[in-house]
């Protein structure tokens, strides 16, 4: 009788049944990592339950339309000249031309900025608000001095 496999020259029936058992270890190591990977999923079902339910306590979508006027954040902007250190961490106003779903807006860009892609994501933008006159009564602006052109 052929106790430690089958032999495909000899007939099936030769092999010995109660032989071709699973080892108790191994049994023992399956069951294991199967709760293993039970555990797993639930914790990770657990996380992202828990970061969605973050998620949506804190997010509110963004309510701008068409023709809104605001700033994009100038974070990706390569050219702009001067330090980095100077740079405004936003840009514009700017008018918003269409939306591209929630998550994507394209603006009308200005002249310096026109090499650019004018779709940004909506999380590079937020809302302009102009100052106002009776809030800031006080708040004069300079007037602007043109130095004078040497000729020669």
């Amino acid at each position: 009788m052929l106790e430690k496999g089958w032999n495909p020259r000899l007939p099936y029936d030769t092999l010995k049944k109660d032989l071709v058992d699973i080892h108790p270890t191994a049994s023992s190591f399956k069951i294991m990592l199967d709760k293993a990977r039970h555990h797993a999923n639930r914790c990770m079902q657990d996380s992202f339950k828990y970061a969605k339910e973050r998620w949506d306590k804190s997010h509110k979508p963004p309510d701008s339309k068409m023709r809104d006027l605001v700033l994009v954040s100038t974070l990706h902007f390569n050219n702009i000249k001067g330090p980095k250190k100077l740079k405004d961490s936003f840009a514009g106003p700017f008018m918003i031309k269409a939306l591209h779903g929630p998550s994507a807006v394209q603006f009308e860009l200005a002249c310096e900025l026109m090499n650019k892609n004018p779709t940004f994501p909506v999380s590079l933008m937020k809302p302009y608000s102009s100052s106002d006159k009776e809030l800031f009564s006080l708040r004069n602006k300079p007037p602007l001095e043109i130095p004078p052109l040497e000729e020669g």
